[in-house]
């Protein structure tokens, strides 16, 4: 059965950058990982797959074979239809040549960028970093917009006490490969059809680092690291949004090789608040006012998320009207300035009034003169005399 693309494997097309690819994996992966769908057959095969994918397309060699040649560049076996005869170029099946596909590839490669030729597979004893950690922490409206200390809890690959990060008993240095010399590479020459060619492969024994461990720690069983539980206390940005990641740097997994930590990347989820909604920087609420502020006006207090503000209600402010505060929304992640709150004016109507009550509000509705009074109604109702006989009252 032919191989599906790699690309459409992953969901990405092929200018995706690195980030991009990774992000793609880690989604798929735990999407279809066999912890997370037990006995499930299909699922496995996916999981297989888009590893397969991830090992190709995150490696910038095998990327560049596979986009010129696909599957045939990174699999020299494959053919599209289970036939490993190549036919390339017609000189029918490599394998009586006693060769790989693969060594051509590499060989024709070795003049551009470094690839093969001995240009892959260096002393990779060098320093790397470590990968990043990623972890989800909640937060409620306020502690979002204003910033927030949270102290958390996650796992992260450490450095081993044991080996001191080495990876061998007590501490010792690894050892320079026999295999090939300490140098993570061996020469293979074989003969071809376009003559004899030698092309450099990692070391099957040392797997390119050019060096091995002879007594593994028996705590991290030469890894070089363990894994930890840690408690860690951290700032959270003010401005922070949902669903927004920050990254606090040198806090992930343990590097190799003398390298750097990874980072700790922490993605944010946000509460609802009761009164306050957020768009962008920007703050909404509705502030709920008596029928005598809004015709006589009337210096309200205004609730912001960080106090109480006096704001002055015009007379016959009408209901619905909405007013900004500058200023007073959700500080910017970058510290310069703010956003601002608008309000917005409802007017609540009085429930359970008294006998009194009402026949004072009677005799005060009577007394207002329509026009000049309620312009908005009655231009409504004279907007709709030419289409009814019956005079509207008003």
């Amino acid at each position: 059965m032919p191989k599906r693309d790699y690309y459409n494997v992953l969901g990405i097309n092929k200018n995706a950058s690195e980030a991009e690819i990774k992000k793609a994996f880690r989604r798929l992966a735990k999407q279809y990982h066999p912890d997370m769908n037990a006995g499930d057959k299909a699922a496995a095969e996916k999981f297989k797959e888009v590893n397969e994918a991830y090992e190709v397309l995150s490696n910038s060699e095998k990327k560049a074979r596979y986009d010129q040649f696909g599957h045939a560049g990174v699999d020299p076996s494959y053919s599209g239809s289970g036939n490993t005869s190549t036919g390339f170029g017609g000189f029918g099946n490599f394998g009586d040549f006693g060769m790989d596909l693969g060594d051509i590839f590499e060989n024709m490669f070795s003049g551009f960028g470094g690839f093969g030729g001995g240009g892959r597979h260096k002393n990779q004893n060098i320093p790397l970093k470590g990968t990043s950690v990623e972890v989800t922490i909640g937060l409620t409206f306020m502690e979002a917009a204003l910033g927030t200390k949270k102290t958390i809890e996650f796992t992260r690959e450490e450095l081993c006490n044991a080996c001191s990060g080495s990876g061998s008993e007590g501490g010792g240095s690894p050892a320079a490969c026999s295999n090939c010399g300490g140098t993570g590479t061996i020469k293979v020459t074989q003969r071809t059809p376009f003559g004899v060619i030698s092309t450099s492969r990692a070391c099957t024994r040392c797997g390119g680092s050019g060096a091995v461990i002879d007594h593994p720690c028996s705590r991290c069983s030469g890894r070089g690291t363990v894994q930890k539980s840690v408690s860690l206390e951290i700032n959270c940005p003010a401005g922070i949004d949902n669903r927004q990641v920050f990254v606090i740097k040198n806090q992930g997994n343990a590097g190799h090789k003398g390298g750097p930590a990874g980072d700790l990347e922490v993605l944010v989820r946000v509460e609802k608040h009761q009164i306050f909604s957020r768009d962008g920087y920007d703050v909404h609420c509705e502030l709920p006012l008596r029928f005598s502020q809004l015709v006589l006006g009337d210096t309200i207090t205004v609730p912001t998320i960080t106090g109480k503000v006096a704001y002055s209600i015009a007379e016959g402010t009408q209901p619905g009207t909405t007013f900004r505060l500058k200023g007073k929304g959700i500080p910017h992640t970058n510290g310069r300035g703010s956003g601002d709150e608008y309000v917005k004016v409802v007017i609540e109507v009085p429930r359970n009034l008294n006998t009194k009550q009402k026949e004072m509000l009677r005799e005060f509705s009577d007394s207002l003169k329509t026009e000049k009074n309620y312009a908005k109604r009655r231009n409504f109702f004279e907007r709709l005399k030419d289409d009814f006989k019956d005079a509207f009252t008003f």
